[in-house]
This record gives C-alpha cells, sequence and structure tokens, in this order.
C-alpha cells in the first residue's frame, strides 16, 4: 500500500471572508459566505456532489458538533466532523478531510472552519481551562514572551529585531483586501507601543478577529476532469506533532525551540521528499501569534539554523522580494486569529499564491510552498505543503 499523501489529494477551489469585527455578520453567515465561495470556484454542487464534510471551530459558542456546518448551510443528511485542536483546529480539518480522499473513502469533500471572537465580551481569547496551577490567569503573550527574553539572551537579539518581523507583516498585509489590519507601521511605532508582557509590546501580538475560511478537496484524476490542468494544487505533505500541556515542567524545555514543531516538519518533509526546506521551497506562512514566534518557527522549520532567523529578517531574506518570503499576506498580524479559521485560510493563501492568484503580494514563480500553525503552550504543530502538480522536492 502506498504511504504517505504526496499528489494524492487535490485542492479546487478556495473560500475566504474578509477578517475582521465584523459585527454584522454571525458565524452561520460568515461560513456560509465561505463555503458557496470555494463550491463556487471548485464548480462543485454543495448538495449534490460534496460528500463529506470536517468543520474546524475552537469555541463552542462558534459551533458545536457536526451542527456548526449543518445549521448554517443548512445542507443535512452528510457526514459533517467538528475539529478542535488548539490554533491547528482550521488545519486539522483539511487534514482529516484530505486523509478521507487519500483512503478513497470519499471523492469530493469541503473542509471548512469558523470563529466569532469579538462579541464574547472578552478582553483576548476567551478563557480555556487553566492547565497547571503556577499558570493560573495567565495571557498567551506571556506564555510566548519568555521565549523572546531566553532569544535575547541566547543570540543577541533584540525587540528591534522583533518589530522587524512586525514591520514586514504590515507591509505585507496593506496590500491584502481580506485582511483586518491594512496599514503599514515603522519601526519606531513598533518598538514605542504599549507593553503587554515584556518584551513583547502591543504589535508584536496578533489580534482577535471574525472570519471563515473553505477548501473543496478531491483527487488529482478527478481534479484534471472537472476543472483541467493549471486550476488546482496538490497537498504534497502533511505533518502534525501534539506535545505536553505543560512544556514548562519539562526540564529540558528551553524556550528556543518547540518539540512539536520540529516533529510536525520532519513529518510533512518526509512526506514530502523534502531535505532542504529552504532550497526547494519558495515560501512560507508562519503562524506569527507573536513575533517571537515567526523567528523561532521559521527555525524549527528548517529555513534557517537555529539562532539566525533575526540576521535573516534584518538581511531582507524574508521579505516579499527575499531568497524565502515569509507571510506574503501579512500572516495573523495583518489577518487577526480567528481560530477556527486560521489554518483554513492559510491553505487557501498557499493555494492562490501556487496558482499565480494572490489578492495581495504574489510570490515570484511560486510552485510550493508551506502553512504552519502552533497551537495550545506551544502543544500542537502542523504544516501542510502544497505545490503544483508536476512539482518535485529537489527539482
Amino acid at each position: 500500500m502506498k504511504k504517505g499523501i504526496k499528489d494524492r489529494v487535490a485542492i479546487i477551489g478556495t473560500g475566504v471572508t474578509r477578517f475582521g469585527e465584523l459585527w454584522d455578520k454571525d458565524e452561520k453567515a460568515l461560513l456560509a459566505e465561505a463555503v458557496h465561495t470555494a463550491c463556487g470556484e471548485a464548480h462543485v454542487d454543495l448538495q449534490k456532489q460534496v460528500e463529506a464534510v470536517w468543520v474546524g471551530t475552537q469555541y463552542t459558542s462558534s459551533g458545536i458538533a457536526g451542527g456548526a456546518f449543518t445549521e448554517a448551510l443548512k445542507v443535512y443528511g452528510k457526514p459533517v466532523t467538528r475539529c478542535e485542536n488548539f490554533c491547528a483546529t482550521g488545519m486539522d480539518a483539511v487534514k482529516n478531510a484530505a486523509y478521507a480522499v487519500a483512503a478513497g473513502i470519499h471523492d469530493i469533500v469541503l473542509a471548512c472552519g469558523v470563529e466569532k471572537l469579538m462579541d464574547q465580551g472578552s478582553h483576548g481569547l476567551p478563557g480555556l481551562n487553566e492547565i497547571h496551577p503556577l499558570q493560573t490567569g495567565t495571557s498567551m503573550p506571556a506564555i510566548f514572551a519568555p521565549c523572546a527574553v531566553r532569544a535575547f539572551k541566547q543570540w543577541g537579539w533584540s525587540k528591534e529585531d522583533l518589530a522587524r518581523v512586525v514591520v514586514k507583516n504590515h507591509h505585507n498585509g496593506a496590500k491584502h483586501p481580506l485582511a483586518h489590519f491594512r496599514k503599514e507601521v515603522s519601526l519606531e511605532v513598533v518598538i514605542n507601543a504599549p507593553m503587554i508582557s515584556y518584551p513583547l509590546g502591543l504589535y508584536d501580538c496578533c489580534a482577535m478577529s471574525d472570519g471563515a475560511a473553505a477548501v473543496i478537496l478531491t483527487t488529482p484524476e478527478i481534479a484534471r476532469e472537472m476543472i483541467g490542468p493549471g486550476n488546482y494544487v496538490t497537498i504534497k505533505g502533511i505533518g502534525h506533532s501534539v506535545y505536553s500541556l505543560n512544556p514548562f515542567n519539562d526540564p529540558d524545555f528551553t524556550g528556543l525551540s518547540f518539540p512539536a514543531n520540529l516533529r510536525a516538519a520532519k513529518m510533512a518533509y518526509d512526506d514530502a521528499g523534502i531535505t532542504n526546506p529552504a532550497k526547494e521551497l519558495d515560501f512560507g506562512i508562519v503562524h506569527d501569534c507573536f513575533s517571537i514566534n515567526e523567528l523561532l518557527s521559521m527555525q524549527d522549520m528548517g529555513i534557517c539554523k537555529h539562532g539566525e532567523a533575526a540576521d535573516m529578517v534584518r538581511s531582507g531574506g524574508t521579505a516579499i522580494d527575499g531568497a524565502f518570503p515569509v507571510n506574503p499576506d501579512g500572516g495573523l498580524k495583518c489577518f487577526g486569529h480567528p481560530i477556527g479559521a486560521t489554518g483554513v485560510r492559510m491553505i487557501c493563501e498557499l493555494t492562490r499564491q501556487i496558482l499565480g492568484r494572490a489578492e495581495g503580494y504574489q510570490v515570484k514563480n511560486a510552485r510550493a510552498g508551506f502553512a504552519h500553525n502552533l497551537g495550545g503552550p506551544f502543544t500542537t504543530s502542523m504544516i501542510t505543503i502544497v505545490g503544483t502538480p508536476d512539482w518535485e522536492a529537489g527539482g
């Protein structure tokens, strides 16, 4: 039996709503908009041709069980599965849908995600169950901030290095019509912004948002028949790893690298046959929930060696016209983070970039790239690699 998912699943339709403070739409309207856009792009009839659905929501306020999808789309009777896996919730929905196609269980499936956070009345993300008595009341910025302090000491990084990540991503996101924040910021503004959890200031932290995204998946054979060559991409690899909910209990945990990232990256690269991601891939969409996470996760993804990410950003290597663009869409810094939708949106962006149909900045000659999520207290990491059907690692 052939193992791995490389070139066994095609993405033929994508749908993304605008992300932001969408007071005039509830989660059902957002999800319906994204799903109908994806079906329209794929020329797929939702009622007649989609055989199964996976939907991601982190919070039950955005939808529970399979009803998170059925009540929004008024499509009943199909198998629908709700996924939840911290910040990888949406990408996990895509993974499960892709595996169903690769296994030959279904021919055409839908993966989608939605989150409605802005009207929940909370400061930051709505609360989750506490995971450790010493972390009672700890915010996500406070969990990531010590990693930045450690990187400053270990590698000589500074707040300016974090700010350069923010400036780059806001430059990219300012051009994207679907981004929550479409305004460039200066290094000075980022550095002097109010402090959230030292050394992470206001602009080092991504915002909450509302939004939804969806993809239609099928086999490459069906894709060629339905929409023709040049109109679809294939999944080259998927990696997923879940580590501890209590990483600070591990005496070997440094905060400079995340074990879940390393394991997920290895799985995805092995799937795709990649040995040198910085050379064999063209760009990456990295989970920049905080500026420090973009730098640390770039290193875990093998885009550069550990300790070298800040130098790569300083030199312009991750800019839209750099050797390896990172977050050409503006990332979470500009889109915000409606958790159930984020991973699906990233895969939509991957697909559109590779098809040459990016709505913001277009990565030049993009043939393959990856999207990455890191969720919880560095707990769950997922990477999806997408490319043109004829792309081969090392080619």
